[in-house]
């Protein structure tokens, strides 16, 4: 599109005109992208302290393998009402609970006790029994658990 208005330039002017405002900009402004980049970088190097753990704390190594059942092992049982099995055998309150402890540890070796707690127990209750054994002299106990379905 071009228009003569009587300028000195002539119609070869607004030719050379045209043809530059039809040229294709290949350049791509970066400028923009590098703003964002920055703002990114900042944001992740404020938010990377907050997200580690700021107490260090030395966890233990797992150490987990299957229990298997003997004989001479013993089954404490802490149903979902609190009350406590020792090897299918009710027990009538914590007295005879150290009582049968007691002997436990006298023997040796010592068997090895069972906790097998009901989903439904309280947790101090299934503590009380640890607690219990930890201080009758149990060498070892273990948590017995369902295995995870897959």
């Amino acid at each position: 599109m071009s228009f003569n208005l009587g300028s000195s330039r002539g119609v070869e002017g607004f030719n050379d005109l045209d043809e530059k405002e039809d040229e294709v900009v290949s350049e791509i402004n970066t400028t923009p992208l590098v703003d964002i980049m920055l703002v990114l970088l900042i944001i992740f190097l404020i938010t990377i302290p907050v997200a580690t753990h700021a107490v260090k704390v030395n966890l233990p190594e797992r150490n987990s393998h299957l229990t298997q059942t003997k004989v001479g092992n013993v089954a404490l049982v802490v149903k979902a009402d609190g009350k406590i099995y020792w090897n299918e055998q009710l027990l009538s309150d914590d007295a005879a609970l150290q009582e049968k402890l007691a002997s436990v540890v006298a023997l040796h070796p010592q068997p090895q006790i069972q906790v097998w707690g009901d989903v439904q127990a309280k947790f101090e209750r299934v503590g009380q029994v640890i607690q219990a054994c930890q201080r009758a002299g149990i060498n070892r106990i273990d948590f017995i658990t369902k295995p995870i379905r897959k």
